[in-house]
């Protein structure tokens, strides 16, 4: 079997692939991983064929601001991003397409894709294949025991309003429609019903959705349809994730024996990320403990002191099990590494999914109360850090989640999945 993974966004939207991938490999598959350029070497690193994709939108993340305005604006900021990227799709479309037909994904006998890529159930669609969604949030099924993750809504909506919150996902339609039906037409296909909708098939029958969530973290709902499944996290296979099976081992402590807090917003940043930086290392400080910040994308910038270490590309696996607390963004692959580590959580959301996970981290136990980004303040930081380091009982929630997160194997699952969709469509 031949498998084509189709995925556009940061890290946290490539890495599980990776991860599958590599599962797949094991098993006796050929599997290729098609995700933007940036990534390059995130994906041959561990060992996956790689066909490179357009950045495309991903370019609004190389100065931040964009995703700052959003975060801190209001519908204003929302509309002028909507404004700007429909236009820069069309190469990450044509670049699918070519990786699919004469590139490295040629002659695929099933598609795996994460929607937000455009291109995935299009050129299954040409080619006659399966495509199968993936990702590692709940978007795309509606169900009446949580709102739409894809914005920060209420917890305490009514079961029905909860389900017609997930029309939130017809805005990609709204704002790409044009541009992909362009598309599709160049590849000879016609316009038909829910074909912007990658959950369903084109005969309008459900699609199989692979959801890469532990079920600890979110219980399958009860009114998703058969096709719909939980599989656990997908977590890449590396020589580090030995350090993952003893979270409760000796913490990093600075030289004076306080604890080490780690510090990372992945590819997030503010409109101001020097300040974030400052209050970040204030919090530190007023909380009485060191702390590890990851710059990179996530705009933490500077370290003015010297009980605070920047970092460039922290190795979660390692990193995590050992900290005090995970102060993150609430990015899905982040929230699952910290899951994993065992370790109690502090959730600062900036947009889009951040927000669902960081109230569901509260809601399991893991973390306070999470401080969105607009409400960032130095006390409410320090606050919530001492908080998670001196909680017993949210050390205890850390634990237990963590045992039972690693107690799973979701590539393996998934990649069981796969094996069972392509030998029934032969």
């Amino acid at each position: 079997m031949k498998v084509l993974v189709l995925t556009l966004g940061t890290r946290g939207d490539v890495q599980p692939f990776v991860a599958l991938a590599q599962q797949l490999g094991q098993r006796g598959h050929e599997a290729v991983v098609a995700a933007p350029h940036r990534f390059t070497s995130l994906v041959e690193g561990h060992g996956v064929t790689f066909a490179g994709i357009d950045d495309g939108p991903l370019r609004l993340l190389d100065t931040g601001t964009a995703v700052g305005d959003v975060a801190t604006g209001g519908i204003g900021a929302k509309l002028a991003l909507i404004r700007r990227m429909p236009a820069m799709f069309t190469r990450v479309l044509d670049d699918c397409w070519q990786a699919a037909s004469t590139g490295p994904g040629a002659r695929a006998d099933i598609i795996v894709h994460n929607g937000q890529v455009m291109a995935g159930q299009h050129i299954a669609e040409k080619l006659d294949i399966p495509a199968v969604l993936a990702l590692p949030m709940p978007m795309y099924v509606p169900t009446r025991e949580f709102p739409w993750p894809g914005q920060q809504l209420p917890s305490w909506l009514p079961a029905p309003v909860n389900r017609l919150t997930y029309a939130g996902m017809k805005a990609p339609a709204l704002m790409f429609g044009r541009t992909v039906d362009r598309w599709r037409s160049g590849l000879g296909l016609p316009r038909r019903r829910s074909r912007h909708d990658p959950s369903r098939r084109p005969d309008g029958t459900p699609a199989s959705v692979l959801h890469a969530v532990s079920p600890a973290v979110i219980p399958r709902p009860a009114d998703w349809p058969p096709t719909a499944h939980i599989t656990g996290y997908w977590f890449v296979d590396t020589t580090a994730t030995a350090h993952i099976a003893a979270p409760d081992g000796p913490h990093l402590t600075g030289g004076d024996g306080q604890p080490v807090v780690f510090v990372g917003f992945g590819s997030m940043a503010g409109p101001d990320p020097k300040a974030t930086t400052e209050q970040v290392v204030q919090a530190l400080r007023m909380a009485r403990v060191h702390g590890i910040l990851a710059g990179g994308w996530g705009g933490l910038q500077q370290t003015p002191g010297p009980d605070t270490f920047l970092a460039g590309d922290v190795p979660h696996e390692t990193v995590f099990p050992r900290s005090a607390v995970i102060v993150h963004h609430g990015g899905a692959g982040t929230t699952a590494a910290a899951v994993r580590a065992g370790r109690p959580q502090v959730v600062c959301p900036f947009v889009a999914d951040q927000p669902f996970w960081g109230s569901r981290m509260h809601q399991l136990g893991v973390a306070p109360e999470p401080i969105n980004l607009r409400h960032l303040t130095v006390p409410r930081l320090a606050a919530a850090i001492r908080q998670a380091i001196d909680d017993p009982a949210m050390i205890t929630a850390a634990r237990r989640l963590g045992e039972q997160v690693r107690a799973e194997n979701g590539v393996a699952t998934a990649a069981a999945m796969l094996e069972q969709l392509a030998g029934e469509h032969r």
